[in-house]
């Protein structure tokens, strides 16, 4: 980068600030702890310095975890299997303790200010229909909502026994997910008596400082899909919820993931008083291809500029081809490979470190202008420097004039590359 005269301008900050910026993370998995304990310690420890320490490349600072079994645990299971145990006397965080705990406690000894969010992909099976991890839905009956409710209590309670500090619940991994993986459907009118009506009450009756946001939302999807199914109602999820003042006055924010990217700006645009957060980085098919990591800058690029306050990437360290219980194979910002015992990181990592590395929380993401704008984001610390994160999407290299403040730069931009500049 060269400072130049030149008055033909590619880009310009605009001065404007937009949203605060609260982090960057991923999710801690069962599968991700029993790749990363392949290492030896010396590694293992290396790796988890480049997650979560302060000084780190990538500088994590607020994470997801699942209640209960995730698609990317060893096996399917919930916190409490009695069946009809309204009184959850039987809730267990048990096996948290031998996978998600220890992992947890090793991010926090190294960023002791690291945020939690967490969500459950499936419900108890006793409380759904039909009787099952995937598929189904949750019984739409007052007993089973009142003891639902608690069940999220619990699981924040029992974690802070732990001394582990759940900062946020969201409701429902993925709420039109109908899967083969653990997994439960919700319609915007259920989430809006659940949390109106039994989460919020539940919280306040206990005392609980965790926030409840409204997500993870994977909708809406396209205008043509939602033809295809007959349903009009393109933001379904969010407005229906958000328009209830009851229901309005327990949420804090809104998860958006995967089809929710379609959904994001006219709920930003309704109510920017909110918070907002990526909550599932696209995962990909296990081949971990500069191809995909390209298609995934551009997500980063899209969730920010249309208000997100933070990104979370999804499986921080797999195997090779990450292959899940339920066989799907997916990305991964490290992969361990069992052969040669070491970590690899790959594109995605990359992509990631562009930005987390030098966003960090207190930020805010800055305007910009200019006909580069759609291949750019840029932030400004709480330092005061400027962040700049470009790509080029060309198969040649190109020259963009940056304007910083009345200052010109020019900027070689490498072909298919992304790039971050500190000003």
């Amino acid at each position: 980068m060269e400072a130049t005269t030149a008055e033909a301008v590619d880009l310009a900050f605009t001065g404007q600030l937009h949203q605060n910026i609260e982090g960057f993370g991923g999710c801690f998995n069962e599968l991700g702890f029993e790749a990363l304990n392949l290492l030896a310690d010396e590694d293992r420890s290396a790796v988890l310095h480049s997650l979560f320490h302060p000084e780190g490349d990538q500088r994590f600072s607020i994470c997801r975890l699942p209640i209960g079994a995730s698609d990317y645990a060893l096996e399917w299971y919930s916190l409490n299997e009695t069946d009809s145990d309204y009184a959850m006397e039987h809730f267990s965080i048990e096996r948290d303790r031998k996978y998600l705990i220890p992992y947890i406690r090793e991010a926090l000894k190294l960023n002791p200010e690291l945020k939690l969010f967490a969500s459950p992909w499936s419900p108890p099976t006793w409380m759904k229909f039909p009787r099952v991890y995937n598929y189904g839905s949750l019984r739409w009956e007052k007993d089973i909502l009142e003891a639902y409710a608690l069940y999220f209590v619990k699981f924040v309670q029992a974690y802070a026994e732990e001394g582990i500090t759940i900062h946020q619940v969201h409701v429902q991994n993925e709420v039109v997910a109908d899967q083969k993986f653990p997994s439960c459907v919700w319609t915007g009118g259920q989430l809006l008596e659940f949390i109106r009506d039994y989460l919020g009450p539940a919280f306040e009756q206990h005392g609980l400082a965790t926030e409840i946001w409204l997500g993870t939302i994977n909708a809406p999807e396209p205008w043509d899909e939602w033809m295809k199914k007959k349903d009009s109602s393109f933001d379904a999820y969010a407005h229906t919820v958000l328009s209830d003042p009851e229901a309005y006055k327990y949420v804090k924010g809104v998860g958006y993931q995967w089809a929710g990217k379609y959904g994001i700006q006219r709920t930003v645009q309704a109510y920017p008083e909110l918070r907002y957060m990526q909550t599932e980085n696209e995962c990909g098919d296990g081949e971990n291809t500069w191809f995909y990591a390209k298609y995934v800058f551009n997500l980063y690029q899209h969730y920010f500029t249309n208000g997100v306050n933070a990104y979370i990437y999804w499986n921080m360290v797999l195997l090779p081809k990450g292959r899940s219980t339920w066989g799907w194979e997916q990305n991964s910002m490290i992969t361990v490979d069992p052969g040669g015992v070491k970590a690899v990181n790959n594109p995605e990592f990359y992509v990631m470190k562009h930005f987390a590395h030098f966003v960090g929380p207190g930020s805010s993401r800055i305007g910009l202008k200019g006909k580069w704008t759609g291949n750019a984001v840029a932030f400004e610390t709480p330092e005061g420097s400027r962040v700049l994160v470009i790509a080029n999407p060309f198969k040649e290299s190109r020259t963009v004039t940056l304007s910083n403040d009345g200052t010109h730069y020019k900027l070689e931009l490498d072909a298919e590359s992304f790039n971050t500049l500190l000003l």
